[in-house]
C-alpha cells in the first residue's frame, strides 16, 4: 500500500461519505419514528398486508415480516438501507480506476515509483475505509432509533447484530462488481448511471425472485443472499448464498487486479 495514494483517495470521498451517512441517518430515524404507530395497530396492519396479493408481498419481502415487532419493522427499513448502500458501494467500485482514466490523469499516477498492484491496493483500502465509516453510522443510528422509538419492546440484540454485520459483505460485493465491470468497459463517461443500474437492477431481480420463486434469480442478487427478513426470521444467514456472495466478491477482486496490472492505460497525447 502507498500511504499518499490512500490518503488522497480517502480525502476525495469524504464529502460523499458524509452525504450518504447523513441520508441514511435521516432514512432510519424517520421511518423508525413511525414504529409506535404501526405497533399500536399491529392487528390492523397484519390484516391489511394479508389482503395484498401474495406475489406483491413476496416481491417486497413482506411475506416474512411482522411489522408489529421491533426487528420485523426494522427489517422492512433495512431493505431501503441496503439499496442506498448498494448504490454507494457501486459508485466507489465504478469510479475506483475509471475516473482517472476518463480525466487522463492515470498515466501521471502510474509514472510514480509505485507498482500497479500498490496503486490498486491503496485505492481499494481507501474505498473500504469510506464504506466502513458509513457502515458504522448505520450501526449507531440503528441502535439509537430502536432505543428512542422502540417503546421498550423486547427484541433479540444478537439478531440485530447479525443483520448489521451483513452490511460489510453486501458492500464488498457491489464494490467488487462495480470495479470489475469498469475494467471490462473501455471507458466510462460517468459512473452514476452504471451505479444506479447495478443497485436498482439487483433490487429488481430480488423482487422478481420473490414473485416467481426462481432459484436462479436468487443466485444473482445479493439482496436475496442477505435477505433482511429471512435473517430476522431465522436469526441466521443462508450460508450457501452468503458463501456464494463472498466467492463472487473475491473472484471479482482477484480478476480486477489481473486486469488492472495488464490494462492499457490511456495517456495524454
Amino acid at each position: 500500500m502507498n500511504k499518499n495514494i490512500y490518503l488522497h483517495e480517502f480525502r476525495m470521498r469524504m464529502k460523499s461519505v458524509l452525504t450518504w451517512s447523513l441520508a441514511l441517518v435521516v432514512l432510519v430515524a424517520f421511518f423508525f419514528s413511525l414504529f409506535p404507530v404501526f405497533s399500536d395497530q399491529a392487528t390492523l396492519m397484519n390484516e391489511l398486508l394479508a389482503r395484498y396479493p401474495a406475489e406483491l408481498r413476496a416481491a417486497f419481502g413482506l411475506d416474512n415480516m411482522d411489522l408489529a415487532t421491533v426487528l420485523g419493522f426494522y427489517s422492512f427499513i433495512f431493505i431501503f438501507v441496503q439499496l442506498c448502500l448498494s448504490i454507494q458501494a457501486s459508485t466507489y467500485g465504478f469510479g475506483l480506476v475509471s475516473i482517472e482514466e476518463s480525466e487522463l490523469t492515470a498515466d501521471f499516477l502510474l509514472s510514480k515509483p509505485v507498482s500497479r498492484a500498490q496503486v490498486m491496493t491503496s485505492k481499494l483500502l481507501a474505498a473500504l475505509t469510506s464504506l466502513t465509516i458509513t457502515n458504522l453510522v448505520v450501526w449507531v443510528v440503528s441502535f439509537a432509533a430502536i432505543a428512542l422509538f422502540g417503546e421498550g419492546r423486547a427484541y433479540e440484540p444478537g439478531t440485530l447484530v447479525l443483520l448489521l454485520a451483513s452490511i460489510i459483505i453486501f458492500q464488498v460485493f457491489f464494490l467488487s462488481i462495480g470495479l470489475i465491470i469498469s475494467l471490462l468497459v473501455k471507458r466510462l463517461r460517468s459512473v452514476t448511471p452504471y451505479a444506479l443500474g447495478l443497485g436498482f437492477g439487483a433490487y429488481v431481480l430480488n423482487g422478481f425472485s420473490g414473485v416467481f420463486g426462481d432459484v436462479a434469480l436468487e443466485l444473482l442478487t445479493p439482496f436475496k443472499h442477505l435477505d433482511a427478513a429471512a435473517i430476522v426470521k431465522h436469526s441466521a444467514y443462508n450460508m450457501p448464498l452468503v458463501l456464494l456472495n463472498v466467492a463472487v466478491s473475491l473472484v471479482s477482486l482477484a480478476v480486477s487486479y489481473w486486469l488492472y496490472i495488464r490494462r492499457d492505460i490511456p495517456a495524454v497525447s
